[in-house]
């Protein structure tokens, strides 16, 4: 089957190439992929080392179950799972880190979900409850920033959207931002919570902001900068700045997800989508700040109508 490895001779350190299809045992569940989404993460996994070098990338995926274990959804089930090696034609994912997905909701916007919807979850979830607060999104104009500015305004939040230029703040007010800024310069009061994704001087400018008692979740650092605080900065008043990681099973998160996808309250943006073998245009795309929501590769080609 083709798949997109890790090659550091590679251009982008990836290539694609042909590999042996997987096998599932026990109660894992084998996967036909449709479609993956890209993340800043994986860009950043095929030349960190993280992900070694012959092995499969990707975490997004969505498709239709081929095997399943007793405990798992049956065969010719629509799915959305977050699980390593999602860029390929099948893959085993383990029956706790997915989720069915109803007629109603297009796979392709599915496959969406994973990795950005999750961590916006799980990174609003950890900041507590902000029905009434005001929560400041950083990044607000990639995949995970347009969840957590959605999922907030769901929440009661008062969402404040930051994103890096004018153009970049597209249909945020849509989604629920009650501002969209670009930068933090001007955001004249305290927030009560922050999700930032960009890092650097960005981080530190956010934690300058940050009330009493706040919570920072650090879940990105597109900025590729490193952050740098002015003495006495951690002195005063408690609030804290937490690190952020997906990790653990997925499948109760992926489901409320898909809920609000098929209820209508979660819109899921596709800013990029074209097949497997274009992944080095959208990897491009990406890093050049030019995707508003998520890139989607189409992967298993001749695909039957839903």
């Amino acid at each position: 089957m083709h798949a997109l490895v890790v090659d550091p001779a590679a251009p982008g350190s990836v290539r694609l190439t042909e590999i042996p299809e997987p096998v599932a045992d026990g109660d894992d569940v084998l996967v036909e992929v449709w479609h993956a989404a890209l993340n800043y993460g994986d860009l950043n996994d095929a030349r960190s080392g993280r992900v070694p070098p012959g092995a499969v990338l990707g975490s997004d995926l969505a498709g239709v179950v081929l095997r399943s274990g007793p405990s798992g959804p049956a065969p010719g089930t629509k799915v959305v799972a977050l699980a390593r090696g999602a860029f390929a034609e099948q893959v085993v994912v383990d029956v706790g880190s997915l989720a069915e997905v109803p007629a109603s909701v297009d796979l392709a916007q599915a496959a969406a979900l994973p990795v950005a919807g999750v961590a916006a979850l799980r990174a609003l979830r950890a900041g507590g409850a902000v029905l009434g607060r005001r929560v400041l999104i950083t990044g607000a104009s990639g995949g995970v920033g347009r969840f957590a500015v959605r999922l907030a305004s769901i929440a009661g939040a008062y969402v404040i959207a930051s994103v890096g230029r004018p153009e970049r703040g597209a249909g945020l007010t849509e989604l629920g931002a009650d501002e969209v800024v670009v930068g933090l310069d001007d955001i004249d009061a305290p927030v009560d919570v922050v999700l930032d994704s960009v890092g650097g001087a960005q981080l530190v400018a956010a934690w300058q902001l940050l009330a009493p008692g706040g919570s920072l979740q650090s879940i990105g650092w597109t900025s590729g900068e490193p952050a740098v605080f002015p003495p006495y900065s951690t002195i005063g008043p408690p609030k804290s700045l937490t690190s952020f990681i997906n990790d653990g099973l997925f499948g109760d998160e992926l489901a409320d997800l898909v809920r609000l996808v098929e209820s209508g309250a979660l819109p899921v943006e596709l800013g990029w989508r074209g097949s497997l073998k274009r992944f080095a245009d959208a990897a491009e795309a990406l890093r050049g700040r030019r995707v508003n929501g998520k890139a989607v590769l189409d992967v298993v080609d001749n695909q039957p109508t839903p």
